[in-house]
């Protein structure tokens, strides 16, 4: 089954982007997963093709309207779909990897890419979408994140990565961060691969890595640990 990707933005040329390439650019040449980007100010009924207004009560910015995003949402996503809604926020949820592969089990998912000062209430209320954040910074819109959000869910289908293995003992597995990585040339620049890992003994090397991997979590994202219990 083909994860079916479906993005709402003002500015589709910004898309595939960099998932067009690399991984996630071979996945969508097999159609192990498929793109659908939808230009948002198609939905406008006005000459001008107006998405914006003034906030109502006052401030700074615009907000994009409710009924031109509930027009391009309908379109894009009927009664019937199953996919989850994500709208591109700072003030969401942040992602987490194991909300990724959630996302990466399903038929798809539709991304409405925020802009402006934000999105009218009442559409995320009335189209139930889920607010999701990459981190606590601000950026020019949510195409950005949109194909973070994509790369990160990408990799995980199945026959994405040419190791499947590789998913499983990366940073954020297990709440942990992933261990120190070396490889050829075995002495650079006065620095030598630790012993351990060319000892051939694959018990040690485990032990060893597990405890790199702790050790870094507990210095650099203690947080993860205190979320473990």
């Amino acid at each position: 089954m083909t994860f079916k990707a479906s993005v709402l933005t003002l500015y589709p040329q910004m898309f595939p982007g960099s998932l067009g390439h690399s991984l996630a650019g071979r996945a969508l040449q097999r159609n192990d997963w498929s793109l659908d980007v939808v230009q948002i100010r198609d939905f406008a009924t006005d000459k001008h093709r107006t998405v914006d207004d003034t906030p109502a009560g006052g401030g700074a910015g615009m907000v994009l309207r409710a009924d031109v995003l509930g027009r391009a949402i309908d379109h894009t996503s009927s009664k019937g779909d199953t996919r989850p809604r994500l709208l591109m926020s700072p003030r969401g949820k942040p992602l987490t990897q194991n909300r990724v592969r959630d996302l990466a089990t399903g038929a798809g998912i539709v991304i409405v890419c925020g802009r402006f000062e934000g999105v009218d209430q009442r559409v995320i209320e009335g189209r139930d979408l889920e607010e999701v954040s990459i981190g606590d910074y601000i950026l020019s819109g949510g195409e950005v994140a949109a194909n973070v959000v994509l790369d990160a869910i990408i990799r995980l289908l199945p026959g994405v990565m040419g190791n499947e293995v590789s998913g499983k003992f990366e940073s954020f597995e297990n709440n942990l961060l992933e261990h120190p990585h070396y490889t050829r040339p075995a002495e650079w620049e006065g620095r030598r691969i630790p012993e351990i890992l060319t000892s051939g003994d694959h018990s040690r090397v485990a032990q060893w890595q597990r405890e790199q991997a702790e050790e870094l979590t507990r210095k650099r994202r203690p947080d993860l640990i205190d979320d473990d219990g």
